[in-house]
């Protein structure tokens, strides 16, 4: 079966729970503000660049899915009212997502990514491949994220990703066994708000791919 048939497949939202260490993630605070994830994401603008550890793609993807279904849950990323954690792709996981499921040339910038992941896959897939990176309903910081070593975490796609610390490293272990698992590379993003990110330098795949 192909990536589009076999993550379309994961689109419906599961109920939203966090199991194990995560679940003494830390509550909500009086100081905490309402700064959205999809704020953050468009601070230094929509135009693609040569920064590869920013979100242009990550932007672009979102607001494309939210052009096409206005009542997704990927809205919950523009509502900074809710509580979420979402490990969120940098550029230069999108542009290696690109290189291996497209071809080697679509992952050489920001601009070709997008447009080669754009045209080979559709909307309800990439809607799924979002859910699959945000915990609905719980602010994990990196210290929940680090005491959740070998636990698994429920998203919002439907399907869960496992924590794996060594040392100062820390592994998202997703459900594709054939690729190289992400890696956080920059932790608690807009921590003083209701959402929370963690930089990965890999796309989370919620599916195993040849």
């Amino acid at each position: 079966m192909s990536f589009l048939r076999r993550t379309a497949a994961l689109g419906s939202v599961a109920a939203l729970a966090v199991t194990g260490a995560l679940a003494t993630s830390a509550p909500a605070s009086a100081d905490e503000t309402d700064t959205s994830l999809a704020e953050v994401l468009a601070a230094d603008g929509n135009k693609f660049d040569r920064n590869q550890r920013d979100f242009d793609v990550l932007d672009r993807v979102v607001r494309v899915v939210l052009a096409a279904k206005p009542d997704s849950p990927v809205a919950l990323l523009a509502d900074g009212t809710q509580t979420l954690t979402a490990f969120a792709p940098t550029d230069l996981a999108f542009r290696r997502l690109a290189r291996d499921l497209v071809e080697p040339a679509a992952g050489q910038s920001e601009r070709k990514a997008f447009k080669a992941l754009a045209g080979a896959v559709d909307v309800d897939t990439i809607e799924a491949v979002l859910l699959y990176h945000v915990v609905a309903g719980s602010k994990l910081d990196s210290t929940a994220v680090v005491a959740a070593d070998d636990q698994a975490v429920e998203t919002a796609g439907g399907g869960s990703v496992t924590v794996r610390v060594d040392g100062s490293k820390i592994t998202l272990e997703d459900a594709d066994a054939s690729d190289a698992d992400p890696r956080v590379t920059v932790t608690d993003i807009n921590a003083q708000a209701n959402q929370l990110a963690h930089a990965i330098n890999r796309v989370l795949r919620p599916v195993d791919l040849p």
